[in-house]
């Protein structure tokens, strides 16, 4: 209802602008209706700006006696005056009075160029009708899209009931998954316990079973070392027969010397089988076996780098020949490059891991408390990110209702959705409340030119604008932002998109929500109220 009369008070105004049933009010030429009361012919003429008094008869007279040009409102006599345009039939307005009689119709009712002898046509009607046809088209727009956002602020009121009942809904419930997850906790940690305890059981019986196979191959090869350093077979060990070992001199200097072989022996010149085992002690670490001594040690390859780093110092081609034949000579000539050497302690160590073999499966007891505590585990698991997802769900909602959608949460129907415009180069995306970015259009990485920062409108009407901040930095430059402009709208659209400043963009998206109640739009008539 308010709409229709929005309406026809514009058509009323803008039909009587027109000159149908205008009643001209006498005025001195380049005055406007606002202004009449201070040009009253019988009275002298006192300056706007209070400087000074004139005869009346003064006024449009050609000179300027006023320092704020008020005396000439229709002639050029001063710089600084204004000429005012009645333009009946279309929107009155003001021109520089230097533009008076200048041979250029700025007027459309040609007032102006009233001595100019210029060929104006007065075009006022007929701007006049282009223009009450797109404030009637506008006063539609408004009017459907107001409606639309008494709609909006509906559905958004019944949205935000149901979100406030969903949280204290979820709120109760998180209370329940609370006490599921600190049951199941108990539950896990009672079954974890036998379960700990059973592993290491087994863990222990296994290290015990090793620790009896190690003694008992520590025991067979001190018998078989034993038997290799008897050179002689009779029975004992001595000092001639230590020394033919030199990689056990205990200071591993230039000479194993017979009091050091002496010293590993107890003091004594040899010892017996018996006697062996405290010698076996000093020397099972260093002591190489015969056979191991006699067998080929393993080519070394060297490492993929090596190779090809010397692939890269000397490509084939430039390799001399005389190098490749001496290398040639080397391979034959040299005796020892088969020679392999002994292996280490550590690789006995692992070899002896080896054949220790691994871990045996646990027993079915034990392995029936691991499956036990394992299902406890999972349940827990699972309780845990139930909980999980109930506090996400609150955080979600709480943002929601606690969030800035408008005075009457008009805006809330954008939230969580995305819109698109596409231009020759780039696929832009604006996602309310969210982020905005650019694509290209032919493929490519996203950029983000803002993520939500405020809205930023001015004083009167702060809902007016949207602002995007801390998007992907220009190259030398500062971060991409994002202004969006809203206008009232019948759809939901991004309607364009510019860069006015390097990495500073500009967007233009209508909505029914920014639409104003048709009666709010009576200040676009004020311009047509004087003539």
């Amino acid at each position: 209802m308010m709409c229709c009369q929005y309406i026809l008070l514009l058509l009323l105004l803008l039909g009587v602008s027109g000159g149908v049933s205008a009643v001209e009010v006498q005025r001195p030429r380049g005055v406007p209706l606002s202004k009449r009361q201070f040009y009253e012919e019988d009275k002298p003429f006192t300056c706007l700006d209070g400087s000074r008094n004139i005869p009346f008869d003064r006024v449009n007279d050609d000179y300027c006696d006023c320092q704020d040009g008020s005396d000439e409102p229709g002639t050029a006599a001063c710089p600084n005056g204004s000429f005012h345009c009645t333009n009946a039939g279309f929107r009155p307005g003001f021109i520089p009075s230097s533009r008076i009689n200048d041979g250029i119709c700025d007027c459309c009712d040609t007032t102006d160029e009233y001595n100019s002898g210029a060929a104006c046509q007065n075009t006022c009607r007929e701007l006049g009708r282009k223009e009450r046809e797109s404030l009637q088209k506008m006063a539609e727009i408004a009017k459907e899209g107001f409606l639309l956002k008494q709609q909006l602020i509906q559905e958004a009121k019944r949205a935000l009931e149901d979100k406030k009942a969903k949280y204290a809904d979820v709120q109760l419930s998180k209370n329940d998954f609370e006490k599921r997850v600190e049951a199941l906790r108990t539950v896990k940690e009672t079954a974890e316990q036998p379960e700990k305890e059973a592993k290491e059981r087994h863990l222990k019986a296994w290290e015990d079973q090793k620790a009896v196979i190690q003694m008992e191959k520590d025991k067979a090869r001190k018998a078989e070392v034993f038997l290799e350093l008897d050179d002689d077979a009779d029975g004992f060990v001595s000092v001639d027969e230590l020394l033919s070992h030199s990689e056990l001199d205990p200071d591993s200097d230039v000479s194993f010397t017979e009091a050091e072989a002496q010293g590993l022996l107890g003091g004594v010149d040899k010892v017996d089988a018996v006697a062996f085992e405290s010698v076996w002690i000093n020397i099972k670490e260093k002591y190489i076996s015969e056979a191991n001594a006699d067998s080929p040690a393993p080519v070394e390859t060297p490492p993929a780098e090596m190779r090809d780093n010397e692939s890269e110092q000397y490509p084939e081609e430039d390799i001399p020949d005389d190098e490749e034949d001496d290398d040639e000579e080397d391979e034959d000539d040299d005796p020892d490059d088969d020679y392999k050497s002994p292996p280490t302690m550590q690789t006995q160590e692992k070899k002896d891991d080896e054949d220790e073999g691994t871990m045996p499966p646990y027993d079915q007891e034990t392995q029936n408390l691991i499956d036990a505590a394992q299902k406890a585990r999972d349940a827990f698991d699972e309780a845990e990110r139930a909980l999980r997802e109930v506090d996400d769900q609150i955080k979600n909602l709480e943002k929601e209702i606690s969030f800035d959608f408008g005075p009457t949460a008009e805006f809330a129907y954008l939230y969580s959705q995305c819109y698109e415009l596409t231009s020759s180069e780039y696929i832009y995306r604006l996602c309310p409340f969210n982020r905005v970015s650019q694509k290209p259009k032919y493929g490519g990485s996203e950029t983000n030119l803002g993520t939500w920062g405020q809205w930023a409108g001015p004083e009167d009407n702060p809902y007016s604008i949207m602002k995007y901040e801390h998007g992907t930095g220009c190259w030398q430059g500062p971060n991409r932002s994002t202004t969006i402009k809203l206008t009232c709208g019948k759809e939901t659209v991004l309607t364009s998109t510019s860069e006015p400043s390097r990495c500073e963009y500009l967007m233009e998206f209508t909505s029914p929500a920014v639409c104003q109640e048709p009666s709010s739009l009576d200040s676009v008539l004020h311009e047509h109220e004087e003539l």
